[in-house]
Protein backbone atom coordinates (compact mmCIF):
# COMPACT_ATOMS: atom_id res chain seq x y z
CA UNK A 1 0.00 0.00 0.00
CA UNK A 2 1.13 3.30 -0.76
CA UNK A 3 2.61 5.69 1.88
CA UNK A 4 0.00 8.22 2.25
CA UNK A 5 1.82 10.27 5.04
CA UNK A 6 3.53 13.67 3.54
CA UNK A 7 6.95 14.90 2.59
CA UNK A 8 8.28 15.77 5.99
CA UNK A 9 11.60 15.60 8.08
CA UNK A 10 12.02 12.07 9.04
CA UNK A 11 11.81 13.31 13.03
CA UNK A 12 8.38 14.85 12.13
CA UNK A 13 7.53 11.73 10.88
CA UNK A 14 8.51 9.67 13.57
CA UNK A 15 6.32 11.87 16.09
CA UNK A 16 3.25 12.12 13.70
CA UNK A 17 3.32 8.92 11.53
CA UNK A 18 0.16 7.48 13.65
CA UNK A 19 -1.96 10.31 13.36
CA UNK A 20 -1.94 9.83 9.57
CA UNK A 21 -3.65 6.62 9.69
CA UNK A 22 -6.27 7.43 12.43
CA UNK A 23 -9.81 7.61 11.31
CA UNK A 24 -10.62 11.61 11.22
CA UNK A 25 -7.42 12.04 9.03
CA UNK A 26 -9.31 9.35 6.46
CA UNK A 27 -12.58 11.80 7.17
CA UNK A 28 -9.79 14.83 6.46
CA UNK A 29 -8.76 13.81 3.15
CA UNK A 30 -12.46 12.81 1.71
CA UNK A 31 -13.44 16.06 2.89
CA UNK A 32 -10.94 17.84 1.12
CA UNK A 33 -11.00 15.96 -2.12
CA UNK A 34 -14.67 17.13 -2.59
CA UNK A 35 -13.44 20.54 -1.44
CA UNK A 36 -11.50 20.52 -3.98
CA UNK A 37 -13.72 19.44 -6.73
CA UNK A 38 -15.67 22.04 -6.21
CA UNK A 39 -14.07 24.60 -4.94
CA UNK A 40 -10.26 26.41 -4.52
CA UNK A 41 -8.40 25.23 -1.65
CA UNK A 42 -5.61 27.54 0.23
CA UNK A 43 -2.80 26.41 0.34
CA UNK A 44 -1.87 24.38 -2.58
CA UNK A 45 -1.13 21.25 -1.74
CA UNK A 46 2.57 21.01 -1.62
CA UNK A 47 3.09 23.93 1.09
CA UNK A 48 -0.10 22.23 3.71
CA UNK A 49 3.06 21.43 5.63
CA UNK A 50 5.30 24.18 5.11
CA UNK A 51 5.60 24.93 8.82
CA UNK A 52 6.78 21.65 9.31
CA UNK A 53 8.99 21.52 6.52
CA UNK A 54 10.52 24.44 7.51
CA UNK A 55 11.20 23.68 11.06
CA UNK A 56 12.29 19.94 11.90
CA UNK A 57 10.90 19.16 15.28
CA UNK A 58 14.25 18.98 16.60
CA UNK A 59 15.10 22.50 15.95
CA UNK A 60 11.78 24.43 17.01
CA UNK A 61 12.34 26.50 19.42
CA UNK A 62 9.46 28.95 19.40
CA UNK A 63 6.21 27.82 18.41
CA UNK A 64 3.41 30.62 17.24
CA UNK A 65 0.24 30.01 16.98
CA UNK A 66 -2.52 31.06 14.33
CA UNK A 67 -5.92 30.29 13.12
CA UNK A 68 -6.25 29.60 9.78
CA UNK A 69 -4.97 30.30 6.52
CA UNK A 70 -5.48 33.16 4.57
CA UNK A 71 -8.76 32.22 2.17
CA UNK A 72 -7.34 34.81 -0.67
CA UNK A 73 -5.93 34.03 -3.44
CA UNK A 74 -2.27 33.91 -3.45
CA UNK A 75 -1.58 34.84 -0.17
CA UNK A 76 -1.35 31.81 2.21
CA UNK A 77 1.83 29.12 1.39
CA UNK A 78 1.64 27.32 4.56
CA UNK A 79 3.27 29.88 7.18
CA UNK A 80 0.63 31.10 10.14
CA UNK A 81 0.03 35.11 9.25
CA UNK A 82 3.00 34.66 6.42
CA UNK A 83 2.33 35.92 2.45
CA UNK A 84 4.67 35.77 -0.59
CA UNK A 85 6.86 38.41 -1.65
CA UNK A 86 4.77 40.31 -3.82
CA UNK A 87 1.52 40.17 -2.20
CA UNK A 88 -0.14 42.69 -0.03
CA UNK A 89 0.86 42.73 3.75
CA UNK A 90 -2.78 41.56 5.27
CA UNK A 91 -4.20 43.81 8.51
CA UNK A 92 -3.16 40.96 10.99
CA UNK A 93 0.83 41.01 9.69
CA UNK A 94 0.66 44.73 9.69
CA UNK A 95 -0.18 44.70 13.29
CA UNK A 96 2.59 42.05 13.69
CA UNK A 97 4.95 44.60 12.28
CA UNK A 98 3.59 47.58 14.30
CA UNK A 99 4.31 45.39 17.72
CA UNK A 100 7.97 44.30 16.63
CA UNK A 101 8.71 47.97 15.63
CA UNK A 102 7.72 49.73 19.37
CA UNK A 103 9.09 46.18 20.80
CA UNK A 104 12.59 46.00 18.91
CA UNK A 105 12.94 48.83 17.40
CA UNK A 106 12.60 46.35 13.58
CA UNK A 107 11.24 48.65 10.73
CA UNK A 108 7.69 47.35 9.06
CA UNK A 109 9.45 44.81 6.30
CA UNK A 110 8.55 45.61 3.18
CA UNK A 111 6.99 42.03 2.50
CA UNK A 112 5.02 39.88 4.17
CA UNK A 113 7.02 36.20 3.82
CA UNK A 114 8.21 35.20 7.60
CA UNK A 115 10.04 32.18 6.11
CA UNK A 116 13.16 34.22 7.42
CA UNK A 117 11.48 33.20 11.28
CA UNK A 118 10.91 29.86 9.96
CA UNK A 119 13.66 28.95 8.88
CA UNK A 120 15.30 29.72 12.51
CA UNK A 121 12.92 27.09 14.48
CA UNK A 122 10.20 29.61 14.79
CA UNK A 123 7.31 26.52 14.03
CA UNK A 124 4.63 29.39 12.04
CA UNK A 125 1.29 26.85 12.75
CA UNK A 126 -2.39 27.53 12.07
CA UNK A 127 -4.87 25.47 13.97
CA UNK A 128 -6.53 24.88 10.83
CA UNK A 129 -3.97 23.75 8.04
CA UNK A 130 -6.77 24.99 4.65
CA UNK A 131 -8.96 26.88 4.11
CA UNK A 132 -11.90 27.46 1.11
CA UNK A 133 -11.44 30.64 -1.42
CA UNK A 134 -12.80 33.73 0.41
CA UNK A 135 -14.41 31.89 3.51
CA UNK A 136 -11.93 32.52 6.62
CA UNK A 137 -12.39 29.13 9.24
CA UNK A 138 -14.26 26.98 6.59
CA UNK A 139 -12.06 23.88 6.90
CA UNK A 140 -12.25 24.30 10.95
CA UNK A 141 -14.33 21.37 12.90
CA UNK A 142 -13.02 18.99 9.67
CA UNK A 143 -10.26 16.88 11.69
CA UNK A 144 -7.17 19.42 11.08
CA UNK A 145 -7.44 20.87 14.95
CA UNK A 146 -6.60 17.00 16.36
CA UNK A 147 -4.08 16.97 14.11
CA UNK A 148 -2.64 20.69 15.53
CA UNK A 149 -3.10 19.09 18.93
CA UNK A 150 -0.60 16.19 18.13
CA UNK A 151 1.60 18.42 16.64
CA UNK A 152 1.88 20.93 19.78
CA UNK A 153 1.89 17.47 21.63
CA UNK A 154 5.45 16.50 19.95
CA UNK A 155 6.73 19.68 20.27
CA UNK A 156 5.47 20.27 23.86
CA UNK A 157 6.52 16.60 25.31
CA UNK A 158 9.13 15.84 22.78
CA UNK A 159 11.18 19.06 23.66
CA UNK A 160 12.19 21.13 26.96
CA UNK A 161 11.65 24.83 27.21
CA UNK A 162 10.28 25.82 24.45
CA UNK A 163 8.55 29.44 24.09
CA UNK A 164 4.59 29.05 22.54
CA UNK A 165 3.08 32.15 21.23
CA UNK A 166 -0.54 32.22 21.72
CA UNK A 167 -2.05 34.85 19.85
CA UNK A 168 -6.00 34.44 19.57
CA UNK A 169 -8.34 31.89 21.03
CA UNK A 170 -8.13 29.56 18.61
CA UNK A 171 -4.30 29.29 19.53
CA UNK A 172 -5.03 29.54 23.45
CA UNK A 173 -7.22 26.61 23.21
CA UNK A 174 -4.01 24.72 22.54
CA UNK A 175 -2.43 25.84 25.72
CA UNK A 176 -3.44 23.06 27.32
CA UNK A 177 -1.51 20.83 25.88
CA UNK A 178 1.42 22.68 27.25
CA UNK A 179 3.10 21.64 30.52
CA UNK A 180 3.74 25.65 32.05
CA UNK A 181 6.41 23.99 34.23
CA UNK A 182 8.83 22.91 30.90
CA UNK A 183 7.84 25.39 28.90
CA UNK A 184 7.43 29.69 28.56
CA UNK A 185 3.81 30.48 26.71
CA UNK A 186 2.96 34.08 25.82
CA UNK A 187 -0.63 34.81 25.26
CA UNK A 188 -2.73 37.93 23.83
CA UNK A 189 -5.71 38.29 22.20
CA UNK A 190 -4.94 38.51 18.12
CA UNK A 191 -3.51 40.68 15.86
CA UNK A 192 -6.39 41.38 13.96
CA UNK A 193 -7.38 44.78 13.73
CA UNK A 194 -10.67 43.71 15.35
CA UNK A 195 -8.80 42.38 18.64
CA UNK A 196 -5.09 44.16 18.58
CA UNK A 197 -5.81 47.32 20.54
CA UNK A 198 -7.50 44.58 23.58
CA UNK A 199 -3.95 43.59 24.74
CA UNK A 200 -2.19 42.51 21.33
CA UNK A 201 -0.47 45.89 20.66
CA UNK A 202 1.94 46.50 23.86
CA UNK A 203 2.51 42.60 24.55
CA UNK A 204 5.86 42.56 23.53
CA UNK A 205 5.93 38.87 22.69
CA UNK A 206 9.56 39.36 20.64
CA UNK A 207 11.79 40.62 23.54
CA UNK A 208 9.56 38.24 25.57
CA UNK A 209 10.49 35.36 24.08
CA UNK A 210 13.99 36.64 23.45
CA UNK A 211 14.65 36.89 27.20
CA UNK A 212 13.62 33.72 27.41
CA UNK A 213 16.20 32.06 25.10
CA UNK A 214 18.95 34.00 26.65
CA UNK A 215 17.94 32.73 30.12
CA UNK A 216 18.08 28.88 28.67
CA UNK A 217 21.65 29.89 27.00
CA UNK A 218 20.38 30.39 23.87
CA UNK A 219 20.88 32.11 20.22
CA UNK A 220 18.02 35.03 20.54
CA UNK A 221 15.76 35.33 17.69
CA UNK A 222 16.79 37.55 14.93
CA UNK A 223 13.12 38.72 14.51
CA UNK A 224 13.89 40.48 11.23
CA UNK A 225 12.22 39.81 8.12
CA UNK A 226 14.31 42.07 5.53
CA UNK A 227 17.44 40.85 6.40
CA UNK A 228 18.78 44.54 5.41
CA UNK A 229 17.59 46.04 8.53
CA UNK A 230 20.58 46.68 11.01
CA UNK A 231 19.31 47.17 14.95
CA UNK A 232 21.32 48.60 17.71
CA UNK A 233 20.37 46.73 21.20
CA UNK A 234 20.32 49.17 23.47
CA UNK A 235 21.26 47.33 27.06
CA UNK A 236 18.07 45.27 28.39
CA UNK A 237 15.30 47.58 26.23
CA UNK A 238 14.04 47.64 22.86
CA UNK A 239 16.41 47.42 20.26
CA UNK A 240 16.87 50.36 18.21
CA UNK A 241 17.19 50.36 14.44
CA UNK A 242 20.28 52.37 13.05
CA UNK A 243 19.40 55.25 10.07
Amino acid sequence: MADRRPRLPGDWLEALGPEFERPYMQELRAFLVEEKRRHRVFPPGAEIFAAMNHAPLGKVRVVILGQDPYHGAGQAHGLCFSVREGVDIPPSLANIYKELHADLGIPPASHGNLSRWADQGVLLLNATLTVRENQANSHKGHGWESFTDAVVSAVATRREGIAFVLWGRSAADKAAKVDLSRHFVVKSPHPSPLSAHAGFLGSRPFSRVNAHLRGRGEPEIDWRVDASHTVVLNGDGPARPRN
